[in-house]
């Protein structure tokens, strides 16, 4: 089971292996990958275009490929390149401070990812016959975000507050871009809605750095954690998520989508009991069983509104 959690690349893991291919997927960190890969269906779902069919379906596999695997594996490797320093403390175990991967291999696997998701990226475009290539763009600027959020001097994870918004942003608001521009028209409404939402991811990224916490404050990045206290950054996290979800239903019911706005407060009230037996509790302890347990309702609320913006005048309004 250990061997399983370090390939799947989530924290607490421990095990060796000399496989170069499971030493790359390792960095890739395959766990992250399933925000992003939802994130692209909901965005699918709101465009109201996607339609069940061969070339739909296709379409929208090879466009969670390019968010999961492709460049959100080019997120971590990245990651992990600029962040082996504090991994030496927090993760010593990880390929890059265990020494188990040389440095020129990760930086290989760095710009074979980068460059295969802006590829397909490209192909996405020709695909769904933009005359501008919004997919490539998003993914530029994704991958961009990608770099300053982990790479000196911007390192935007060295500030708490902007490094886990760009983080948030990165898991909800940018694949599902990707989703909705594939299949419809990404609208400024629907952009500045799934910007809101990112508040709740950045709720969501607070949780990560509970466990960094020793190596953050040694190499002085001003995590959440690092800077209130466990549990002041526990509580910020619970009210992130919980707040901006809320904005969500104040949204759906604005928009008159009412029962989505029902069902939305119905997926939020068991987050807020699992907050409650383990978020708050003891965070560093818990943060796996609390994630397991409330996440898969947070990600069913996106999937609900995206629904609900699909059906309403959002996607049609420039």
């Amino acid at each position: 089971m250990s061997d399983v959690r370090q390939l799947l690349g989530m924290k607490g893991a421990s095990g060796t292996t000399t496989s170069i291919w499971k030493l790359r997927l390792q960095l890739m960190k395959p766990v992250t990958w399933i925000p992003l890969t939802w994130g692209v269906i909901c965005g699918a779902a709101a465009s109201g275009g996607y339609h069940w069919k061969l070339d739909h379906v296709l379409a929208a596999f090879v466009c969670m490929l390019m968010s999961g695997p492709l460049l959100a594996g080019f997120t971590q490797t990245i990651n992990d390149f600029y962040d082996r320093e504090i991994d030496a403390i927090n993760e010593p175990y990880r390929p890059i401070p265990s020494g188990a991967i040389p440095l020129g291999q990760v930086k290989l696997q760095i710009w074979a990812l980068l460059s295969t998701g802006l590829g397909v990226a490209y192909g996405l475009d020709i695909w769904a016959q933009h005359t501008i290539p919004v997919l490539f763009f998003l993914a530029l600027g994704g991958s961009f975000l990608s770099f300053i959020y982990s790479a000196p001097p911007l390192k935007l994870k060295q500030n708490g507050w902007l490094g886990n918004y760009a983080l948030g942003a990165s898991y909800i608001a940018l694949p599902w871009w990707a989703g909705q521009a594939l299949f419809g028209y990404l609208t400024w409404s629907t952009a500045l809605l799934t910007l809101i939402y990112s508040m709740a991811g950045l709720g969501i990224a607070v949780v990560n750095d509970f466990k960094s916490i020793e190596g953050d404050r040694a190499l002085g990045l001003q995590s959440l954690p690092v800077l209130f206290g466990i549990k002041r950054a526990s509580l910020i996290s619970a009210g992130m998520i919980d707040l901006f979800q809320l904005a969500m239903v104040a949204v759906l019911i604005a928009i008159g989508q009412n029962f989505a706005a029902v069902l939305l407060v119905l997926l939020i009230v068991p987050q807020i009991t699992f907050q409650d037996i383990w978020l708050l509790t003891d965070p560093i302890k818990f943060d796996v069983k609390y994630q397991a347990s409330a996440q898969p309702f947070l990600v069913l609320g996106m999937l609900v509104t995206s629904l609900a913006v699909g059906h309403s005048s959002l996607t049609h309004v420039m």
